[in-house]
């Protein structure tokens, strides 16, 4: 049986005045939900380069179930709970993958 991945695109702004911390936040939940959970296919953050605090990410996940596992994980939590006074403004939109390849 095969699983769709979930894809999604999270479209931030953070607090300028806390983007470093915020920074520091992201990278430690990135890489303990591509660590720590099977189901986290890829997360990859970026920034506009003339706007830094305007953060974009994109989140790969094997399906659905994985999905939701992840908003329920201790690491996931914990970010969410840290950065929820440094998002100003957050948008999700799903997003349909067209061509996605990746070097082991």
């Amino acid at each position: 049986m095969s699983r769709k991945p979930v894809v999604r695109m999270a479209e931030l702004e953070i607090d300028p005045d806390r983007l470093e911390t915020y920074r520091a936040l992201l990278s430690e939940e990135i890489e303990a939900s591509v660590t720590l959970e099977d189901g986290v296919l890829s997360l990859s953050a970026v920034s506009i380069r003339d706007k830094p605090n305007h953060i974009r990410i994109l989140e790969v996940y094997a399906g659905q179930e994985a999905y939701e596992a992840h908003l329920q994980a201790p690491h996931f939590l914990k970010y969410k709970k840290l950065t929820a006074d440094m998002v100003t403004s957050l948008m999700l939109i799903e997003v349909d993958p067209i061509a996605m390849r990746a070097k082991p």
